[in-house]
């Protein structure tokens, strides 16, 4: 049978096996006019969510929302704020708390420059903690009631696989993202029993402008091509090569629907199998 939009949204609704249907549930995606972000928004949209993005840059927000699937009457908005401020940032989300319910809340943030620990200043920390652990716990403190209300809430952390094996070069990122991970931990043990679960997702090497900009520092420093570097890294991805954002997005639309509401406490890695544990 081919798979039709009218077919595919019959099999969300009616299959009792599977039910990633997100029909009449809120989602809040950060970070999402490209990238990742911008691929789980348009995931979670197709399976029926209607999705509020947060970015700094309204222009493109605007452009972003125009994308997403409105098929079952979803309606789609967005917020401004910059991570650097976290102050913005807990004025915008109390706001739309206040006229909105929140089922799904995606914490997505862009990762800080690449670079030794040995180097890195102590205002590059204090920063990047900010931008990550400090505004997902604003914006989770903010969604939580409503969740309870609802009996139904997923957060979902992009963070990195360096949680599991520190990455070369990302000393600051390396040390963010275990706190990240401990942070989600803790919360996911506290919010279990309100049916509101806290997993991880751990990208690889996903093609996308923050990879990009990696890769071409890598090669300047090394005074190599950027084609080099790009193939010496997916050498190491068993499937030897990069994800696409989609393939991220998908796992995170999974640990957002009704079928993975035993998954709690989790950090996934998404990496073609790069992550050398178990």
């Amino acid at each position: 049978m081919k798979l039709t939009r009218e077919n595919y949204n019959n099999f969300l609704r009616f299959d009792t096996t599977m039910n990633l249907s997100l029909e009449g549930k809120y989602a809040i995606i950060c970070g999402s006019t490209q990238g990742i972000g911008f691929a789980i928004a348009e995931e979670l949209a197709l399976l029926g969510a209607n999705c509020t993005l947060i970015a700094r840059n309204e222009e493109a927000l605007k452009t972003a929302i125009q994308t997403l699937d409105i098929a079952l009457r979803q309606q789609h908005n967005y917020l401004i704020a910059d991570f650097s401020k976290t102050d913005e940032v807990k004025r915008v989300i109390m706001d739309h708390v206040k006229k909105h319910s929140v089922h799904i809340l995606i914490n997505n943030t862009g990762g800080p420059a690449a670079g030794p620990i040995i180097e890195a200043t102590e205002e590059a920390f204090l920063n990047t903690f900010n931008q990550h652990l400090i505004c997902n716990h604003i914006l989770t403190k903010a969604v939580v009631p409503l969740m309870k209300k609802e009996g139904y809430g997923r957060i979902i952390n992009i963070i990195s696989t360096s949680v599991k094996i520190p990455l070369k070069n990302l000393g600051v990122s390396n040390t963010i993202r275990g706190a990240v991970a401990s942070w989600a931990k803790s919360m996911a043990n506290e919010l279990g029993q309100f049916n509101i679960t806290v997993n991880n997702i751990l990208p690889g090497f996903t093609a996308t402008q923050r990879l990009s900009s990696l890769v071409e520092n890598i090669a300047k420093k090394g005074n190599t091509v950027v084609d080099i570097v790009e193939e010496n890294m997916k050498e190491e991805v068993p499937m030897k090569r990069f994800a696409d954002a989609s393939e991220i997005a998908a796992v995170a639309a999974f640990l957002a629907s009704p079928a993975a509401s035993y998954v709690n406490g989790t950090s996934i890695p998404v990496d073609g199998g790069r992550t050398g544990s178990i």
